[in-house]
């Protein structure tokens, strides 16, 4: 028995659905959701093609012109495609932007292939907006706990400790600092907002007495942009502060912005190439301080990490602790203390790592509204 279409997007967001997404390449990239596979109906230049026609002729020519381009052997590699995916994900749907006329000529031709399989009614479009709708909802009804401290206190791996939190830094593929790129990029703003809505729709489903834990972060993280609602939320929210030593902190950076990050790029370009990439990525990130640290100091700092790399390379990477502890002294903690300076008031609690995770762990919803 085949599956009825469905618009029960909660469901299919909560389940991780897998979906086929029968949109143009180019719409997939401005923004798609987790658990997607882009295969679609036209490319970017058949589609273009067909919404010329469509303006110019009306939609009977265009439907005409789409059956011409998506023909022959063309198709019936499309198809052929469609059913991979059907045949590896029996329980999944299929969708275009509104649910409409490529979702229903997909549908129509993986049947005439004999594969029924359902698609989402409303597609696209509608389920971007229950994301929309459920983001600015859950963030208002539940309550906040934004965690703070400064660089190198290891607040990222901390929140992992804590099953309430939300990575917004996960979610945005990037470090959340200067020096926080990761190889592969950044996801669409939209992709990006997208995520974070059905993570907020899962904590709300599965930890429904546990108010969301997040980072405390700028409206960007890298170039992705934290929604109005959430971050007008986050400024009012209850804060905690994760407190460690100097040392401590020179350390975790070294762990997580040199030898993490030099891992990375290696893994996605080889040994050689991946740290002259991994050293470019330092060279780039110090140059966007270079204003606020001011000229003479920058280009102090600059020297350090320059030989820093240069030892690196000859395989002795412990110099680049000594650029980073003048970079926390000197750019970080100074930034830190001023922003600090305008949160007075909304101070929940502050301690060492494992103080402030079991109190994390411990708060419950009404701990926050009562």
């Amino acid at each position: 028995m085949s599956r009825p279409d469905t618009a029960d997007f909660r469901t299919l967001f909560l389940s991780d659905t897998p979906m086929m997404d029968t949109r143009a390449p180019l719409e997939f990239k401005k923004g798609a959701f987790p658990h997607t596979v882009s295969l679609p109906l036209m490319t970017d230049q058949e589609r273009a093609k067909v919404g010329t026609c469509y303006k110019k002729k009306g939609q009977d020519e265009a439907i005409k012109l789409g059956h011409q381009l998506v023909s022959g052997d063309i198709k019936e590699e499309r198809v052929q495609r469609w059913l991979e995916f059907a045949q590896a994900n029996p329980e999944g749907y299929l969708y275009c932007f509104r649910g409409g006329l490529r979702s229903q000529i997909t549908q129509q031709w993986l049947k005439e292939a004999g594969c029924e399989y359902p698609r989402i009614t409303g597609g696209y479009k509608a389920m971007r907006r229950f994301l929309i709708d459920t983001l600015e909802r859950v963030v208002v009804e539940k309550p906040l706990v934004v965690v703070a401290g400064q660089t190198g206190c290891a607040k990222t791996e901390l929140l992992k400790q804590v099953p309430a939190s939300v990575d917004l830094e996960g979610l945005a593929h990037h470090r959340g600092s200067t020096f926080g790129k990761r190889p592969g990029g950044q996801p669409a703003q939209i992709g990006f907002e997208n995520a974070l809505a059905v993570d907020l729709l899962r904590h709300e489903e599965f930890k429904a007495d546990m108010p969301v834990i997040l980072e405390d972060e700028s409206l960007l993280i890298g170039r992705c942009a934290l929604p109005e609602t959430l971050r007008n939320q986050m400024a009012k929210a209850s804060l905690v502060i994760v407190e460690a030593s100097f040392e401590s902190r020179v350390e975790h950076s070294y762990n997580n912005y040199i030898l993490n990050k030099l891992t990375e790029w290696q893994q996605a370009l080889g040994t050689d190439e991946g740290f002259a990439a991994f050293a470019d990525d330092l060279r780039q990130s110090m140059s966007k301080v270079e204003r606020r640290l001011g000229g003479v100091r920058h280009r102090a700092i600059t020297e350090l990490l320059e030989h820093a790399i240069h030892q690196h390379e000859q395989g002795n990477p412990e110099l680049h602790r000594e650029w980073i502890g003048h970079l926390l002294e000197q750019y970080y903690d100074p930034m830190y203390q001023y922003q600090l300076s305008r949160k007075k008031g909304r101070l929940a609690m502050r301690g060492s790592f494992d103080e402030v995770r079991d109190y994390l762990n411990s708060l419950s919803v009404s701990d926050l509204k009562g």
